[in-house]
């Protein structure tokens, strides 16, 4: 049986879904996944050896030249037709993806109008399942998985399927930069996110790099876009140890996640990505709420701002400090505070 999975993104979306690819590799061994995703998240996929094939697309690409849109959705047709796949299932319950899994030519499932995050999608699927709201995405992910594909849900804890890869990625020769910047302990700030909401404040990185340092640790701050990387700047230019990493690939970070002591991220990709990858850490949620995402786990903190007004599940921050950039959940969430969760991470490891 071949099947074609729709989860185009984000990072962390596309993270949420390996436990379901793990679950449907071990109860469906007869059964071929091909994998449409975003070029940007598909070394994600790629890393997981239960995607057989992996189908970079973007729809993105086109906003500002919508004119080529047809020949690619063509061309996309074409080549998933070509497969002829058994059956189509949609986990990213929105429009786009349910009218991209149209097609494919098969019979599309995907979540019902109560499940869904853009409800209207349902409508276009053959077979729709309930998955109720108010629990983590992995688990939502997995139950959807076993319904379309008629397994038991399993009981196991979550499996992001990526050991073998982490261990391959242990073995790899780094090329410069990176085979001189892993060599000293280091422990990986994921600073950046896509809401300026659920940042941490500059000097609050200082005063962790302050705290690393007493442990002969090195802070490393990777930055995704333009921004980010005059944030890492900044906070480099103040503190000796502290280094803003130049521009790097998915697979290239990683490489340096798997060489790491430890990760402090923010509700983001990469401190996801890190965690999948076996990286003990501690990540910070302020306005979204750390039951949605994170996974009980020894080597892994979840640290809940406790402040009133969290989480309060907003893109922005509603308050009056936030005019002058103050996000107050994230402020209650203090250097000493991450210090005491990270520590005894550090000493496992050690």
């Amino acid at each position: 049986m071949k099947l074609l999975l729709l989860r185009l993104s984000s990072m962390g979306d596309v993270l949420h879904t390996l436990p379901a690819v793990t679950d449907l590799q071990q109860a469906r061994p007869d059964l071929h996944l091909h994998w449409l995703v975003e070029p940007a998240f598909a070394p994600i996929a790629l890393l997981h050896p239960g995607a057989a094939r992996v189908i970079p697309f973007s729809l993105r690409n086109y906003k500002e030249r919508w004119r080529g849109l047809a020949v690619a959705l063509r061309d996309l047709r074409r080549d998933l037709r070509a497969e002829g796949y058994d059956q189509i299932l949609d986990a990213q319950g929105l429009y786009k993806s349910a009218l991209l899994g149209r097609l494919g030519g098969a019979p599309l499932w995907g979540l019902d109008a109560a499940s869904a995050r853009e409800p209207g999608a349902a409508r276009l699927y053959h077979r729709r399942f309930p998955v109720a709201w108010g629990q983590s995405a992995i688990s939502r992910n997995r139950q959807l998985f076993a319904q379309a594909l008629d397994y038991p849900l399993p009981e196991t804890p979550p499996d992001y399927g990526l050991q073998v890869a982490a261990t391959r990625l242990r073995k790899d020769t780094l090329a410069q930069p990176w085979k001189e910047l892993v060599q000293q302990p280091f422990v990986l700030g994921f600073h950046g996110t896509s809401r300026e909401n659920k940042e941490w404040q500059e000097d609050y990185w200082r005063a962790l790099a302050a705290l690393l340092r007493q442990a002969g640790l090195r802070l490393l701050l990777p930055a995704g876009n333009a921004r980010e990387a005059a944030r890492a700047q900044r906070i480099a230019e103040q503190t000796d140890n502290v280094v803003a990493l130049p521009p790097a690939t998915l697979l290239e970070l990683a490489a340096v996640i798997v060489r790491a002591d430890a990760y402090v991220g923010m509700d983001t990709g990469l401190s996801y990505l890190a965690g999948a990858l076996g990286l003990a850490g501690v990540t910070l949620y302020g306005p979204t709420a750390r039951d949605r995402f994170s996974v009980a786990e020894d080597h892994q903190a979840s640290l809940q701002s406790l402040e009133p007004c969290a989480p309060c599940g907003k893109s922005r921050c509603p308050l009056p400090e936030a005019k002058n950039g103050l996000i107050l959940c994230q402020q209650a969430l203090r250097p000493e505070q991450v210090w005491t969760a990270l520590s005894p991470l550090l000493e496992q490891r050690s």
